[in-house]
């Protein structure tokens, strides 16, 4: 009995022991860490850039760590409280709110300086500045379009997005029927490039005399007071190069086909008075491209210059100046758009029109003469004929607020 006894003492004392053995074991590691120090390369990091979770296997007793970091780039493991959902949504209305207030103050500003220019506080001096509305001839208001379902007005200007913007007004007038569905196009982008610039499908204020008669100027001032106006507008020597690329560049194709019209009225005319050529010119412009007969910029630059060139016969609209074309100082416009902010402006124009839920601008591909071309296309023009040229388009640049271009016109 004695011995049984000793045993079970024995045996309890033990069991202490290693009872006692474990809990100070388990202490150390997760207290003190008595354990050996890990291997750099597999410490956690630190608890203020995330946490970790430790699952060991009884099979492989190896360690398999579950980044759960709240970092931006993980925060999606994480799913968002109703409370975090809600702040989220009101930090995008906040920023969409400012963004439109931004975009109505860059409005402001550009309406303003116009103002200040026709008030004559720039530093540009140009005719019909100060001229009524009522003295502008009707033949030179057939740029304004005129929408009279939806009250709006655009000023269209070339090689300035007017091809969409003519189809933006082509839908909204539901002047043009489409031939796959008998109904009038919905589509901006469906509507065909090469029917828009038809005149016959736009009302535009040279139209209004033999429509209304002696009651057409008192409606042009009532929808100039009462519509929305607008106009797109661009870089005045970009436009001036993208003009000369598409009218008479590489090809003067229209639609695949040489552009005949432009070569016999202006390109032929360039030609003769300032190209040098020797003996006759070709007859058609299929005839001049295959040669490799065609004006250069220089030529081109000149011909706007000519005095005679405007005693003969209106600039064409193609590089006509836009405040000849538009008339900002007598037509109080409500939206200026720019080409360069083409995508942002057309956007804040829709819900301005409130339209925005009828049609979308069309996303075709955009004119690709770019400002930084500017100094390359005038590198081989003197600085006196580049000077002049500035002096020409001087109206345009103040009244829109395009920057004088110190690299054309100084050096």
């Amino acid at each position: 009995m004695g011995t049984w006894r000793g045993l079970r003492v024995a045996f309890i004392l033990g069991s202490l022991f290693m009872i006692l053995l474990i809990i100070v074991y388990w202490d150390d590691v997760g207290g003190f860490k008595l354990y050996p120090l890990q291997d750099p390369k597999h410490e956690s990091l630190p608890s203020a850039c995330c946490s970790q979770l430790t699952v060991t296997t009884s099979r492989t007793q190896t360690r398999s760590t579950f980044n759960v970091s709240t970092t931006a780039s993980n925060a999606t493991l994480i799913p968002k409280t109703a409370g975090q959902e809600e702040d989220e949504k009101e930090k995008q209305e906040q920023r969409k709110e400012d963004g439109e207030k931004e975009r109505n103050k860059e409005q402001e500003r550009r309406k303003q300086r116009i103002m200040d220019v026709c008030s004559g506080r720039g530093a540009a001096e140009f005719p019909g500045r100060t001229r009524p509305f009522e003295q502008i001839p009707n033949r030179e208001l057939d740029h304004l379009i005129v929408d009279d379902t939806h009250q709006i007005i655009y000023c269209y200007v070339p090689k300035v997005a007017c091809t969409n913007w003519k189809r933006v007004m082509v839908v909204l007038s539901q002047s043009l029927i489409s031939p796959s569905s008998g109904k009038p196009y919905t589509d901006p982008e469906a509507v065909p490039p090469d029917l828009v610039h038809n005149s016959s499908l736009h009302l535009t204020f040279a139209k209004f005399w033999r429509h209304y008669g002696s009651l057409s100027r008192h409606l042009m001032a009532l929808k100039l007071q009462h519509y929305t106006k607008f106009l797109f507008v661009r870089d005045p020597f970009v436009r001036l190069i993208s003009a000369f690329r598409n009218k008479f560049g590489r090809c003067w194709c229209v639609f695949l086909r040489p552009n005949e019209d432009f070569y016999k009225q202006f390109g032929s005319v360039m030609l003769r008075r300032y190209g040098n050529v020797s003996g006759s010119l070709p007859e058609t412009a299929a005839e001049a491209f295959a040669t490799g007969i065609k004006p250069t910029f220089h030529q081109f630059i000149t011909y706007l210059l000519d005095p005679e060139t405007e005693r003969e016969s209106i600039f064409n609209e193609h590089w006509r100046q836009v405040y000849r074309l538009c008339h900002p100082c007598q037509v109080k416009y409500d939206f200026i758009g720019r080409l360069e902010t083409l995508e942002t402006d057309a956007e804040h124009l829709l819900k301005l029109l409130e339209v925005d839920d009828l049609l979308r601008f069309p996303s075709g591909a955009r004119n690709r003469t770019a400002a930084s071309w500017e100094r390359d296309w005038f590198a081989q023009i003197p600085i006196t004929t580049r000077r002049k040229l500035y002096k020409l388009y001087e109206p345009d640049f103040e009244l829109f607020g395009y920057p004088e271009p110190d690299s054309v016109v100084h050096r």
